[in-house]
């Protein structure tokens, strides 16, 4: 197949149905790692086709999500000040922080702007020599690259007015937490596939064997979602519990060397908080050593925030799998894209946004007033 259209063929769609349903015996709860996974899921109704023996399960693979609520106080604290230029893709604007977001920031007189690429960023802090200029950088293996290029282009032609402001986070220590948890009921992970152009697979095999869980590297239209469950599902069914790329267009065993050297030149790994879930040992990147005169926190010593996540959120359940959005009792009703209580609701990859937008009228929640405002809500440049 050649064409994206091909990748939503209904009537292959049904083939692979027929084949899950053939395969399975018994009950299996998969865990699709990326929200943009969750969002097709969701949009396309694959969750309520699937033999009621196959669950899915949405993990934590939003990167606007987990980016943990201290990180956007500092944002914001950096944002208000005066001489700063504050960039950002336009899903954090909406993200509530302790008692504001940075569109509040913007709205009494910060200069925070939209950029769609890191490297307007830089040449902001180009054109704007007598302003300190910060990127809020997030996502996770495959964002990173991008904003690691764009700080060793910064040092490179000396531009020292542009910092990041740095919660990059890693999946595979993700995929470790979320096993070792005592309420873990995964059986079987469909990975996500633009993590692995990235990464490779080389750091699942381990993971796999160690956790006796399936993992398969899946895509994002909904005939790679289907593939991805029914290689899961036959791995399951047989006791096998090995690494299956189920996304080689995309995908090459090595991931892209060239990025990887990137990360490797700018940043190093280091311990994570992880909105809702914590700290995880090794699951981030900061930037080293040689590059910290571009490390916003460095350069606005911006410590001893005091932040308060809000009690009614329960985002940090959905984030762990262990709640379904509609289950929590603020969804659609204090909580909307209009009004968020966490970051689960307003981003574009959240599970909250996606069952909001796709599934409100299934499951009896409030009609919106107007659904093109909040589809406009969750619009904006996405971070994966």
């Amino acid at each position: 197949m050649k064409y994206i259209d091909e990748f939503q063929d209904p009537e292959l769609a049904r083939r692979l149905l027929d084949e899950i349903r053939a395969t399975v015996t018994r009950p299996w709860a998969l865990m699709e790692v990326c929200g943009g996974q969750t969002h097709t899921i969701i949009r396309h109704g694959i969750d309520q086709l699937l033999p009621p023996e196959v669950e899915l399960i949405h993990g934590p693979g939003c990167p606007v999500c987990v980016t943990p609520l201290e990180v956007i106080d500092k944002a914001l604290e950096i944002a208000s000040r005066p001489g700063v230029i504050f960039c950002s893709f336009g899903d954090m604007l909406r993200v509530p922080g302790t008692d504001r977001d940075l569109f509040q920031v913007r709205g009494q007189g910060g200069d925070v702007r939209v950029v769609y690429s890191p490297l307007d960023a830089l040449r902001i802090a180009e054109q704007n020599p007598d302003r300190e200029v910060v990127f809020f950088g997030i996502g996770f293996e495959t964002t990173a690259p991008p904003n690691a290029m764009t700080v060793h282009q910064a040092r490179k032609l000396g531009i020292r007015n542009f910092s990041l402001l740095v919660s990059h986070v890693r999946v595979p220590p993700a995929i470790e937490a979320i096993m070792r948890s005592p309420d873990c009921r995964v059986q079987g992970f469909l990975a996500a596939g633009h993590v692995c152009s990235v990464m490779g697979t080389a750091e699942y095999p381990e993971l796999a064997a160690r956790h006796r869980v399936p993992i398969v590297v899946t895509g994002f239209e909904p005939l790679d979602i289907l593939e991805g469950v029914r290689r899961t599902v036959l791995q399951l069914e047989r006791g096998e519990h090995t690494v299956d790329n189920a996304y080689p267009r995309a995908v090459l065993p090595g991931g892209n060397p060239a990025a990887r050297a990137m990360l490797d030149d700018v940043f190093e790994v280091t311990d994570r908080a992880w909105r809702g879930i914590g700290v995880i040992p090794d699951s981030g990147w900061r930037l080293s050593e040689r590059y910290r005169e571009h490390d916003a926190e460095h350069r606005f010593s911006v410590e001893g925030i005091d932040t308060r996540e809000p009690a009614e959120c329960r985002s940090g359940e959905v984030l762990q799998g262990l709640l379904k959005p509609h289950e929590c009792e603020a969804f659609g009703t204090t909580c909307t894209p209009r009004s968020p209580l966490g970051a689960t609701m307003v981003s574009s990859e959240g599970a909250c946004a996606a069952y909001y937008l796709y599934r409100r009228l299934d499951l009896g929640t409030p009609s919106p007033k107007s659904p093109a405002a909040d589809s406009a809500a969750l619009e904006g440049s996405s971070v994966v």
